[in-house]
């Protein structure tokens, strides 16, 4: 066995920077453009009941297109699609800055959002394959588990002040920034993969079945959000869903080259691994939505005051997620870890309901932020290592894009779940109240602290289900595991 050296460990952590620099622009990228959102219908002109499609043609085409983008990297090779990804991502941020009309704006976000699908799950593939040593790992999932926890939280501070001090399209621009750089250190730094002996065909049905049964979930819930849940476009796109995802299934235990293979999924602890990321993906947008929106319109933050409220999250944590993966997994393993996490956020979300009309941050929203990093900082790191554990090096694509598909389509469900509620408790409110002084503002924050409640709920059967489902020990790798190396020397 080749003893792995310092330089090559030097080229592994470089390489780990690079990972993370993509997936920060991944990640981010859902939320800086919110704050900018205002700024942008009114350089633009673009109506109210427009403006939900600059954030949902993003979320669709990346959660529809994951699993194709994952098996691509598998088939073609993640270096080259890494850097298809970025340059695309790149190109179509472009557009995005320097869209004259609502349309371009539209289309380039949705480019985005197929470039990010390429991406996400070769970037996350590659740190699977490129981190095997245990310890090694540990780190490397912690820092990765970091970013992906507190991306959000980086877009809104990043939008805000991109909003405020230059303008909206910055908000596209700073892509370049990201992506041009990492481009060029992915060349330099990732190697020439070997190719498969004998390429197998790309599972045509599979893709289509299960990009348009994605598509049809997401938008379901995205129309759910604005139109209700007895819409006949809502009832169709769900019903379609439901149809499709089954027909994928069917066809995946069938083909002999899947898109999915059944037995990605099938491990009991890769299977409750994805669905605690889906489900922390639903919770947590009762904290990044409805606080932003309590920030802005309640307490009356500008949008770089509010991006910046965040920042205590982030700093408790980006410590936990490092100590949790490195120094608790091994010690007390994912299920403890995970299902602790779970219960942090339940309980975050239950501080946050108590916020008021008259509340301020540092008494009633300080606390369930500072819960809240400590919740997220012990589930994303365990979680996405365990869902990409013991994975064939052939499958590390298509596992890690499972983790980006959960996290989207929880998110999207998420979204447009706690929106109704909100948006039906707040109405509720307004009809039982009048009249009233301040009649809208308190209607507003009850429906803000409803979600919230709903959220703790969701944390709640996280809770559960990671208890139920998740390996109890410590992961089981090779103390002695070689790295596969990704990078040329």
């Amino acid at each position: 066995m080749t003893p792995t050296t310092s330089s090559d460990s030097r080229h592994r952590w470089f390489i780990l920077a690079l990972i993370g620099l993509a997936q920060l622009m991944v990640v981010l990228d859902a939320t800086i453009v919110n704050i900018a959102l205002p700024s942008a219908q009114n350089d633009l002109g673009f109506s109210n009941d427009s403006r939900q499609w600059i954030v949902t043609a993003y979320a669709l085409s990346f959660g529809s297109l994951l699993l194709l983008g994952g098996r691509i990297g598998d088939l073609v090779g993640r270096k080259r699609v890494f850097v298809i990804g970025l340059t695309g991502f790149a190109v179509a941020s472009a557009l995005g800055g320097l869209a004259e009309s609502f349309g371009v704006l539209v289309v380039a976000r949705a480019l985005q959002g197929g470039f990010a699908a390429l991406l996400a799950p070769a970037a996350l593939s590659l740190l699977t394959t490129t981190f095997t040593i245990p310890a090694e790992r540990n780190k490397a999932f912690g820092v990765f588990g970091i970013i992906a926890g507190s991306g959000a939280a980086v877009g809104l501070i990043l939008g805000g002040a991109l909003t405020e001090y230059l303008n909206w399209r910055w908000c596209m621009y700073v892509n370049l920034i990201l992506a041009v750089p990492a481009a060029i250190a992915a060349l330099r730094l990732l190697g020439a993969e070997q190719a498969p002996a004998v390429r197998p065909r790309i599972d045509i049905p599979g893709a289509i079945t299960a990009s348009a049964g994605l598509f049809a979930l997401v938008y379901g819930f995205s129309n759910a959000e604005t139109q209700g849940w007895g819409a006949p476009v809502t009832i169709v796109a769900l019903a379609a869903s439901a149809v499709l995802l089954a027909a994928f299934i069917a066809i995946e235990r069938r083909v002999e080259h899947p898109l999915l293979p059944l037995r990605v999924v099938a491990d009991r602890g890769r299977g409750g691994a994805y669905l605690a990321v889906a489900i922390v993906g639903a919770g947590m947008f009762g904290v990044f939505l409805f606080l932003t929106y309590y920030m802005q319109q309640t307490l009356g933050f500008a949008p770089l005051k509010t991006g910046l409220a965040f920042l205590p999250m982030m700093a408790v944590l980006m410590p936990t997620a490092a100590i949790g993966q490195t120094r608790l997994v091994p010690r007390f393993g994912v299920r403890r870890l995970v299902t602790l996490g779970m219960v942090f956020g339940a309980v975050a979300m239950l501080i946050l309901t108590g916020v008021t009309v008259d509340s301020d941050y540092v008494t009633y929203v300080l606390p369930g932020l500072m819960v809240m990093g400590l919740g997220l900082g012990l589930v994303m790191a365990p979680a996405m290592s365990s869902a990409t554990l013991g994975v064939d090096r052939r499958d590390a694509g298509v596992a890690s894009a499972m983790v980006n598909t959960g996290q989207q389509i929880g998110g999207s469900i998420g979204t447009a779940l706690l929106s109704t509620l909100a948006a039906s408790a707040a109405q509720n409110y307004g009809a039982a109240h009048r009249p009233a002084a301040d009649l809208a503002a308190q209607a507003a924050v009850h429906g803000y602290t409803t979600a919230f409640m709903w959220s703790a709920g969701i944390f709640a059967i996280g809770a559960v289900v990671s208890w139920l489902l998740l390996p109890s020990g410590a992961p089981e790798l090779e103390p002695d595991a070689p790295a596969e190396l990704a990078f040329a020397h």
